[in-house]
């Protein structure tokens, strides 16, 4: 059986880790050393930053505990969104109508940052521009669309309401009432995305750590930045940026409350044949609908079709979300699920993979100064693409000299999540329940 085969009684890599485009060399940190600036962190904001910063002609070190991409941004669905899962007006409610224009203006443009980096050093990522579909499942739903594309629209964003006739040529289902198609955004390969972000930073001049997590964070004893320990080396720096967003542990437990852990599963299929792929997103838009407990939807550039949704899966696999996920696309293609479902011992689902998400009360990214030259970013709750590109600019430009002011957000301190503990395990039950529901009805 082919070892990136799901069984039953285990879970591979990801496709994304079958699939991407090779890391870049890498070592551990060892023995001592010193940069300008620190980075913790290789993910799509820590090495966003890296690479920015380098471009300065700053010296840059990037420390990750495990390898490049491993948290989030090597598990993420791929889609590539302008702004945040909110609608901008409750966006100036929480910020202010200042910040509130700010964060949509910067994150709108997020989109365009993102391709152009792939563009410009040529990151092999399985790159698609068409845009992104925002599905309503219900009438509640296209009205609630209706709305966030009429706010979308009042502040300049070149986004169109689709009616259902449209919305199924798009998809290949008639399930849906409708959508918004957000022509600014389209999908990528995270996990050869953020590789080519590593690839680019190097090539500029940074130096990346792999397998040298952060056991100490202090004040340098000479008063001069931070001192940095890893279990073989150590590294003083003026600045630090500490991007592990969902996936930090030692180096600022401090951040870790600051939201509540959500985890996201993911299956793919094998390629689907051609006579499929004529109907199923026939333009390659990757989807996401307006469900309490989303379901995503994309190809990949083979051909596959990702499915996802809210939940964990067991380290034994899960027969009953695999179950779930294959009624979600009986029920959306059933004309054409007998032409995906492969014959043979392997099952319906050839990969199956979960990455956390670091879901903040408010569901804004929030910009954390934690010491003097020590910033963060965290909470991106599930748009880690576009928003951790940016931010990890934005933070290489702040700690390179641009003024607070001209940050995104304001810089906040952290503010532990009242509950976090019974909230992880509200989010964890209730998707079961969900999933659960839906498969007996």
């Amino acid at each position: 059986m082919d070892p990136n085969t799901l069984t039953h009684s285990s879970l591979p890599d990801s496709l994304w880790a079958s699939s991407a485009c090779p890391a870049p060399p890498t070592r551990p940190l060892e023995g001592a050393t010193r940069a300008d600036v620190a980075i913790i962190g290789g993910g799509f904001t820590g090495l966003s930053a890296a690479l920015h910063l380098a471009e300065k002609g700053l010296k840059v070190s990037v420390l990750e505990a495990c390898e490049i991409g491993y948290g989030g941004s090597g598990r993420n669905v791929g889609l590539v969104n302008a702004g945040l899962w909110m609608n901008p007006d409750d966006i100036d409610a929480q910020l202010g109508k200042e910040y509130g224009d700010r964060l949509d203006r910067i994150l709108g443009g997020s989109p365009e940052l993102v391709f152009s980096l792939i563009e410009r050093f040529d990151i092999p990522c399985e790159a698609t521009r068409n845009g992104t579909l925002h599905l309503a499942h219900s009438k509640s739903g296209l009205k609630g669309l209706t709305d966030r594309a009429r706010q979308l629209q009042a502040r300049g964003a070149p986004v169109q309401l689709l009616d259902a006739a449209t919305t199924a040529a798009m998809t290949g289902t008639e399930r849906y009432h409708g959508a918004i198609l957000d022509p600014r955004a389209g999908t990528i390969q995270p996990l050869g995305y953020v590789r080519g972000l590593a690839s680019a930073a190097k090539s500029l001049g940074a130096s990346i750590y792999t397998r040298s997590p952060v056991t100490r964070l202090a004040p340098a004893r000479d008063g001069q930045g931070w001192s940095i320990s890893t279990p073989d080396g150590s590294l003083q720096a003026e600045k630090v940026i500490l991007a592990t967003n969902a996936y930090g542990s030692g180096a600022y437990r401090e951040l870790q409350q600051t939201f509540t852990p959500l985890h996201f599963f993911q299956f793919a299929t094998a390629p689907l044949p051609d006579a499929v792929l004529e109907r199923i997103l026939p333009g390659k838009q990757g989807c996401w609908d307006t469900r309490q407990v989303m379901t995503s939807i994309r190809l990949d550039q083979a051909g596959r079709l990702i499915l996802g949704s809210i939940g964990q899966l067991p380290d034994n696999g899960s027969r009953f979300l695999q179950g779930w996920a294959a009624d979600r696309v009986k029920s959306l293609f059933p004309e054409l699920y007998p032409q995906i479902k492969p014959r043979g011992e392997t099952g319906f689902w050839h990969h199956g993979w979960v990455g956390t998400i670091a879901f903040s009360p408010d569901h804004l990214p929030h910009l954390h100064q934690l010491g003097p030259n020590l910033i963060s970013c965290v909470g991106y709750s599930g748009r880690g693409i576009g928003p951790g590109t940016i931010m990890g600019k934005a933070m290489a430009d702040y700690v390179t000299g641009s003024p607070a002011e001209d940050l995104p957000l304001p810089l906040t301190e952290p503010k532990q999540v009242v509950g976090r503990s019974i909230r992880e395990q509200y989010y964890a039950r209730g998707s079961d329940l969900y999933h659960a529901y839906q498969r007996v009805t």
